[in-house]
């Protein structure tokens, strides 16, 4: 499955530039792929091989390293063109922050190395029988020294198209949590496709088995270095999802404002000859415009939070990451799902056919906001208005 790379992309500006393509190439495809469910073999066979999934590979490695803001700005181009493409990657660079705090040398080299040659890795550490999102029954057994995964994984977002699954475990016996770092057609892996949520139809989100999974000690990392350290671990990955539900709010935004101009008829009582001139939707146009821009400002300015933690790791720098996330996290919740409703708002009667698909947008911006719930994030915000608390150091904060 892994694909070469013809280039190693080197800078920013490059980054920028090769998603912002490849952004304009994935939107002509959404609104078909996400109703008929057509999965993007081909767009990530493209995303692999134009170099974006290495961008944070360390400079020791061959890759470019580049910022966290940076990544969350390729992250939020395309999901202006497809939200399900650009969640797509989310864990394959979570997994290798996973690496870059909590590895051994030759761990990252193995890896990192392979991902500048194109490979891709997914998630599998979700489960749905626990008390709670972060109870974990999947195990590491080790007899003898010999290894073997044994559970079940769900949400197991862009496993149907990659070459490595980073599996959540507990260490049988003890409550100590491990990465394992499995390939993905290794014997006992089952990888299902039975996603069927009503939003981000195409991330491959499914569910994914282990049974007696023969494991190598070089593919299992510890997780706790990256989530007990002030790393910006957590605060890394909240930022990708706050720049994935921005440009879902960015791009519902464009398409209802294509909409209005080129297929809505004005309201008889606004007595304009066009919809676009009607002053009662330029001004909620207006509306939520404020709120997308909101958003992706407070997402710009926790992308040079999380930045500022990864030059300079420790406690200060990680809360504010933390926070400044947490911030961006509940204005682009906000926006993603009132501008997504609103689509329709503005543009009029025409815009609810089905076979348009706008709805598409709603659909993936309430499925995303979905995967965890910002009251808690507003309750961090609180507490250290209020109280001084500190900001807890875990995945999602």
């Amino acid at each position: 499955m892994t694909t070469a790379v013809t280039r190693v992309l080197t800078d920013e500006t490059e980054a920028l530039h090769a998603a912002a393509q490849l952004a304009e190439r994935f939107a002509s495809g959404a609104a078909s792929r996400d109703r008929d469910r057509r999965l993007p073999y081909a767009e990530i066979d493209e995303l692999a091989a134009s170099g974006l999934l290495a961008i944070t590979v360390p400079v020791r490695f061959g890759g470019a390293d580049l910022a966290p803001s940076t990544v969350a700005e390729v992250i939020r181009r395309i999901a202006t063109a497809d939200p399900s493409i650009a969640q797509i990657p989310h864990s394959h660079f979570v997994y290798l922050n996973v690496l870059r705090f909590a590895a051994v040398e030759e761990q990252q080299a193995r890896y990192f190395r392979s991902v500048l040659a194109g490979a891709r890795i997914a998630n599998a550490q979700s489960e749905k029988g626990g008390r709670t999102v972060a109870d974990i029954a999947t195990v590491l057994r080790d007899q003898a020294g010999a290894l073997s995964l044994h559970g079940e994984k769900f949400y197991c977002t862009g496993s149907l198209f990659a070459d490595t699954l980073a599996v959540l475990a507990r260490a049988e016996g003890t409550d100590e949590q491990v990465i394992v770092f499995l390939p993905a057609d290794s014997p006992g892996v089952t990888v299902i496709d039975d996603w069927n949520g009503m939003g981000q139809r195409t991330t491959g989100s499914g569910t994914v088995r282990f049974e007696n999974v023969a494991v190598e000690s070089g593919q299992v990392v510890p997780r706790s270095p990256a989530l007990t350290e002030p790393t910006g671990y957590g605060a890394f990955a909240q930022l990708l999802h706050v720049a994935i539900d921005t440009g879902v709010a960015r791009g519902a935004l464009a398409a209802a404002a294509e909409f209005v101009r080129t297929k809505s008829r004005p309201w008889f009582e606004a007595a304009v000859d066009r919809a676009q001139d009607d002053p009662l939707v330029i001004h909620r146009f207006g509306e939520l415009t404020v709120s997308t821009r909101a958003a992706e400002a407070a997402l710009d300015n926790a992308g040079r939070a999380v930045d500022a933690v990864f030059t300079d790791p420790g406690h200060e720098t990680a809360a504010e990451a933390s926070l400044a996330v947490a911030t961006a996290k509940v204005l682009a919740d906000r926006a993603a799902t009132e501008v997504t409703a609103a689509l329709f708002e503005v543009a009029g009667t025409r815009s609810a056919s089905d076979d348009l698909n706008l709805h598409r947008f709603w659909r993936d911006a309430r499925t995303h906001t979905l995967h965890d719930p910002v009251r808690y994030k507003v309750w961090h915000l609180g507490r250290n208005s209020l109280q001084g608390t500190p900001p807890p150091l875990h995945g999602v904060l």
